[in-house]
């Protein structure tokens, strides 16, 4: 399962100064560490800190591999570190089964619990020129990916990551974790194999800018903000899904889906306002809810799986320290003037 493309770098030579030939690598450094760990918080400081540690060690880095390979090696362990005392993160989706009462109390959040978080696109740097790599990006990111990913042990998930999204070469990757290429091989196999069962190939992974689609989440921004019920409910899939972390209810069904928008989330038109952006590939948004002083303040970022010309999938996540790295304004007053 090659999900990504591996890019080779010539190795550092004395005298060059760290910090300019380091920083090309950050970004991809940072969506390795996101598919870790699943939160892109955790990643953005894990990121910091192999930069960190690099820094410190970079006067004993002797070349013998590529500086791009040293920093994976940092990275990767200061992950496996971080994992050693942390649960894995999910969607309440993964979670138990769905809510069938879309018009009573949800069940309280828990805040405490470390949910799956979104990540925007920039996690995929500048767009490959072949389409097929523009595809392979977008889904070694998409969220069921991630999720999945959460769901196996630290190890075999750094080996399938190293291996199928980075390419990397299995002695280079027993190399990097400080082990013997058959465990790397053993580890891959049940990692892939149990991955063929958490995260099945399915998805849009389409260019979510063309016509029929651009209208679609024309559409669904339309309804969300104008509070329109019917006309929510006519983009939904038979089967679409709603969660909403971090209340640990989620919902299954076209028709319960609108029924809990209705009584709990689109209560009245105008008390939402959307930016449109992007996530783990996907099409997005940011959500703004008015406040007491009349404003739309930042509120969640939702991220929608599409099935052809209809919604499957609404992910919200609220969280509004994620506009952030989503490179979204505080307010949507500021998010309308910066667009312009």
């Amino acid at each position: 399962m090659i999900i990504g493309g591996r890019q080779d770098v010539t190795p550092m030579t004395a005298g060059e100064d760290f910090a300019r030939i380091s920083d090309r690598y950050r970004t991809e450094l940072l969506a390795h560490c996101y598919r870790m760990l699943g939160s892109i918080h955790d990643a953005e400081d894990l990121v910091q800190e192999t930069y960190l540690r690099a820094w410190r060690s970079y006067h004993a880095f002797e070349g013998r591999s590529s500086l791009r390979t040293w920093l994976y090696r940092i990275a990767t362990n200061a992950c496996l570190t971080a994992l050693e005392h942390r649960d894995r993160r999910q969607l309440p989706s993964g979670l138990g089964g769905p809510n069938d009462r879309p018009r009573t109390p949800l069940a309280p959040p828990v805040p405490e619990f470390d949910w799956l978080q979104p990540a925007p696109d920039t996690l995929l740097g500048a767009p490959p020129a072949d389409p097929a790599a523009v595809v392979a990006a977008r889904g070694s990111l998409r969220l069921a990916l991630i999720a999945a990913l959460q769901c196996l042990p630290p190890r075999q998930r750094a080996v399938l990551i190293l291996r199928d999204v980075l390419a990397m070469p299995t002695g280079e990757v027993a190399e990097l974790l400080g082990t013997s290429v058959p465990a790397v091989k053993s580890a891959l196999q049940r990692a892939r194999g149990r991955l063929e069962h958490l995260a099945p190939a399915e998805d849009d992974i389409t260019d979510p800018v063309s016509p029929s689609q651009r209208e679609l989440l024309d559409s669904y921004q339309l309804a969300f903000e104008n509070a329109d019920i019917k006309a929510l409910l006519a983009l939904l899939t038979d089967d679409a899904v709603a969660e909403m972390p971090p209340y640990p209810s989620w919902f299954r069904g076209r028709r319960t889906v609108a029924r809990f928008f209705a009584a709990q989330v689109l209560t009245a038109p105008g008390l939402y306002r959307l930016a449109p952006t992007r996530a783990n590939g996907r099409p997005a948004f940011g959500l703004y809810r008015l406040g007491p002083d009349g404003r739309h303040h930042a509120h969640s970022v939702t991220v929608l799986a599409l099935a052809g010309d209809r919604i499957a999938r609404i992910s919200g996540f609220l969280d509004p320290a994620l506009f952030r790295p989503f490179g979204l304004a505080a307010t949507h007053h500021e998010q309308l003037a910066a667009e312009r």
